[in-house]
């Protein structure tokens, strides 16, 4: 496993001894963090966010039961897996922390092999839990990003754009006269157009922090930071003419045109817009190129109805 694919474990116990061990058994394996008190384990979670922690629950100030209930409080730590390092081995102290969120208990003196198998298993959780989210973050036909995932991005980025007074734009496309290219060659013919799609936009994006999704249906979604007016629609025309120009592979070898509509709206130093006008805006610019004609670009910024 290569070192930015490692993960990472904080090791909380006021004992040297105990912390450097635990480091050798497992700083092969995973990137550690060692604090030595409770109040530095809270501050250290929150700012490097560790996949697992291994936590002592006798310490001074503050026990290990007082920092779980603190980090199940915290938005950013509250679902990071607990193991308790303990010497305490009564049931009841075992069910105080298995009430209070904790996932599994190691009890001290600890072994190499316990240690590493009841890490491994936290592990192994984590990489189940973490392949069900992706999952439901995209869309299975194209292997794009879904709404779901477009609406979190957005609003990171719109957050980002407000706090910077930085340009963003969104594209809102759109395949033209979808529903008679699918009663025209078959819905299997259908999805193989909308994964054509799904991959000239991403190959037309150039920019890492450009992000496409599929919206629903024949509907994509395009999110452009720092993109101001001008941009949009250069980025715009190129999806478009590179859709044109394109075909989409048929069984028979022989390929189909399709065309696409998009509609665009940017956010630039207006700041009393909200993220549901700005999809909004998109989604009516998408509107007036269908009308319009399709296969076009139109901004609703050019909507000379549109107040300024």
């Amino acid at each position: 496993m290569e070192e930015t694919n490692k993960y990472s474990i904080l090791i909380v116990d006021d004992d040297g001894l105990n912390t450097e061990a635990l480091k050798q058994i497992l700083n092969t394996e995973y990137i550690i963090y060692t604090v030595n008190s409770g109040k530095e384990a809270i501050e250290m979670a929150e700012m490097f966010s560790p996949d697992i922690i291994l936590l002592d629950i006798i310490m001074p100030e503050m026990d290990g039961y007082a920092v779980l209930a603190a980090l199940k409080s915290s938005i950013k730590t509250k679902n990071t897996p607990v193991i308790f390092i303990t010497g305490l081995v009564s049931d009841d102290e075992e069910e105080k922390g298995l009430d209070l969120g904790a996932v599994d208990y190691i009890t001290k003196p600890f072994s190499l092999t316990n240690v590493r198998l009841r890490v491994k298993k936290q592990v192994e959780i984590l990489n189940q839990l973490r392949a069900v989210e992706r999952l439901s973050l995209i869309d299975q036909l194209t292997d794009l990003p879904n709404r779901r995932s477009f609406e979190g991005r957005l609003s990171t980025e719109w957050a980002r754009a407000m706090r910077e007074k930085s340009s963003i734009s969104i594209l809102f496309i759109d395949a033209d006269k979808f529903k008679n290219y699918n009663d025209t060659y078959g819905h299997q013919q259908g999805d193989v157009a909308l994964q054509t799609l799904a991959k000239i936009f991403n190959e037309t994006l150039k920019r890492p922090g450009d992000f496409t999704a599929r919206w629903g249906g024949e509907e994509f979604i395009i999110l452009l930071p720092n993109t101001d007016y001008h941009g949009a629609i250069e980025v715009a025309e190129h999806i478009r003419l590179n859709v044109e120009e394109s075909k989409i592979p048929c069984t028979d070898g022989q390929g189909e045109k399709i065309t696409v509509s998009i509609g665009i709206n940017t956010l630039g130093h207006k700041r009393d817009d909200t993220v549901e006008n700005f999809i909004l805006g998109a989604d009516m610019a998408l509107y007036t190129a269908k009308e319009k004609g399709r296969n076009r670009v139109y901004h609703i910024h050019d909507d000379p109805k549109r107040p300024t």
